[in-house]
């Protein structure tokens, strides 16, 4: 019997959401709820397992880690990008990197969620009803008629483009790539600059690629141009935003709120500025956490797993 980890499993849902009964005769399947940090303590959670379930880049898979697993033969992860994974590294040691199907659609909507929770004050006023507080004691900001700024136009940024259209919102999308012809293509205004949306945008939401030319593509001096009325709203990875600029901002109310679901360090530690900034809606990070999602990344980890034992891996990265 073959030995397979499932990492990460914070819901406790690997198991229960997908028919793990077909691999029952050839994989031993464990799955750990409870997120390991510790470099050695992690080897020897999983030092026996030829197959290792991860998700998304909870854990990463640097070249270090990978040398100290020698009984690794198959890595799976949830989506078919995780930058997480030394893919190169895995492959010189033999080690298959495969990936499942993510949907766009669950981030896109919790980006809504937290568009409209700070634009209402949600959290405000639903702590203070639970709590016998003030019977009002904000005034929302509209959407109606308001410019909704877009980093990243791709598959997310035009369903989230297509929502705020619906509510009757002015769009424009930059990013380093952008064209004309396909902000048309969204029916969306292509800005300018980068500088020429934050400036005129009362919400800026982030959907672009992590990498060295998107890295702290928001920082101090771009935190400045926004309005002093204006939301920041990031989903897609933390340090597309320099997040120490972010405090600073939030603090000193150079901006009227961010909505965040995604953190340089995960999970936030407790004492983190995030967690206690009363203008910051944070998410622990739930943007692909839905149950169309964890069906398909247990569903499809599962025919990975298949396929690799047929000698014929499906979806592998790199």
């Amino acid at each position: 019997m073959k030995k397979c980890v499932i990492l990460d499993d914070y819901q406790d849902a690997a198991l229960r959401m997908a028919d793990w009964s077909a691999l029952s005769d050839r994989i031993e399947v464990r799955a750990l709820r409870e997120h390991i940090e510790d470099q050695d303590a992690l080897v020897a959670a999983i030092a026996d397992a030829e197959i290792v379930v991860i998700m998304r880049e909870r854990t990463p898979f640097r070249a270090a880690l990978l040398e100290r697993l020698p009984a690794l033969r198959l890595l799976i992860t949830s989506g078919m990008r995780n930058a997480s994974i030394d893919v190169a590294a895995a492959t010189a040691r033999g080690v298959t990197v495969c990936g499942t199907a993510s949907s766009s659609e669950p981030p896109t909507e919790l980006t809504w969620a937290l568009i409209l929770g700070l634009a209402r004050q949600l959290v405000v006023e639903n702590t203070a009803l639970r709590n016998a507080g003030p019977w009002q004691s904000t005034i929302g900001a509209d959407l109606h008629g308001r410019r909704l700024g877009l980093l990243g136009l791709g598959k997310i940024g035009s369903r989230v483009a297509t929502i705020g259209k619906a509510f009757g919102m002015d769009i424009c999308a930059w990013s380093p790539n952008l064209t004309k012809e396909r902000a048309d293509a969204a029916g969306v205004a292509l800005a300018p600059s980068k500088e020429a949306l934050l400036e005129s945008c009362d919400f800026v939401s982030i959907h672009l690629v992590l990498g060295e030319r998107t890295r702290h593509l928001v920082g101090a001096a771009e935190l400045t141009r926004m309005k002093p009325g204006a939301y920041l709203i990031n989903t897609s990875r933390a340090a597309i935003v320099d997040q120490d600029a972010l405090i600073d901002a939030l603090a000193a109310g150079r901006i009227a709120g961010a909505g965040l679901d995604v953190f340089d360090i995960e999970p936030l530690p407790a004492t983190h500025p995030f967690r206690t900034l009363p203008n910051v809606l944070a998410t622990p990070h739930l943007g692909y956490v839905s149950a169309k999602n964890y069906t398909a990344y247990f569903g499809e980890a599962i025919e990975d797993i298949e396929a690799w034992l047929r000698g014929a891996p499906i979806r592998q990265l790199g």
